[in-house]
């Protein structure tokens, strides 16, 4: 039987890079985006193996309406799906002064990470149970452990995945694991949008500042992605796995 995975903000990013990954591997994946020029790129090369869908994982009719569809695409004979991907959410960190913030504001990092994610783990969980080895992974970040200033919204929002990765699995379990990855710096410009895509530029400071010598990319968190879903992580759940190229391990003193 081949596997099935879900990713959320799959048409860009991250996810598009997960996306590549899992549709390399052979495996079918449905990508979920609410951004409709990223589904449009996406889908624009026709891919038996691959279903776009646009979606606000943060609306409940929506997520509703996308369930009823990858259900239809992925057929009765073989039901259910093996992986969800909870990568989506708002990118950009940077909150402001917390005096100045606004009850939206902070509701909209919430909303749109963990309310996503919850939404998408309630209606996934019935369908991963109908696979044997199933798992969830839950995109989180380093700024649940560390943080720049006037990222309040987003560094909470991240550290509830964290928290949300681990009563997942000691819930789901044995049947489910659950695990989080937590990317540090990562190169999305070449895996943007079309009008928002950009090369790549990094300058010597952004690369030593790494442990292993450059920034990362997409395909650094599918590999991790893709590991954890596999039979060799079978012993893995409730897990936080940083992958950051080593920058949250280095002690930096100011000069």
């Amino acid at each position: 039987m081949t596997r099935v995975a879900v990713v959320t903000g799959g048409a860009q990013g991250i996810g598009k890079g997960v996306v590549q990954h899992m549709l390399g591997e052979g495996w079918r994946v449905v990508a979920l985006d609410r951004d409709r020029e990223a589904v449009a790129d996406l889908a624009a090369t026709p891919d038996d193996n691959l279903l776009v869908h646009e979606c606000d994982v943060a609306d409940e009719h929506e997520v509703a309406q996308a369930f009823e569809r990858i259900d239809a695409w992925i057929g009765a004979d073989a039901p259910g799906f093996d992986l969800l991907v909870s990568n989506a959410g708002l990118a950009n960190p940077v909150i402001g002064p917390i005096e100045d913030a606004s009850l939206t504001d902070w509701r909209r990092w919430q909303d749109s990470h963990v309310t996503g994610a919850f939404l998408m783990v309630r209606a996934s969980v019935p369908r991963l149970r109908r696979r044997d080895g199933s798992s969830i992974v839950l995109v989180a970040s380093t700024r649940a452990l560390q943080s720049e200033a006037q990222c309040e919204g987003y560094a909470a929002a991240k550290g509830a995945l964290c928290a949300l990765s681990h009563a997942l699995a000691v819930s789901l379990g044995p049947d489910i694991r659950v695990n989080a990855v937590l990317p540090g710096w990562i190169e999305t410009g070449p895996w943007a949008k079309p009008s928002a895509r950009q090369p790549a530029e990094h300058r010597e400071i952004d690369r030593t500042q790494h442990p292993v010598g450059r920034v990362g990319e997409p395909r650094d968190i599918a590999s991790a992605v893709a590991w954890l879903a596999s039979e060799g992580a079978g012993f893995v759940t409730g897990h936080q796995l940083v992958v950051d190229g080593g920058m949250t391990r280095r002690m930096i003193y100011a000069e």
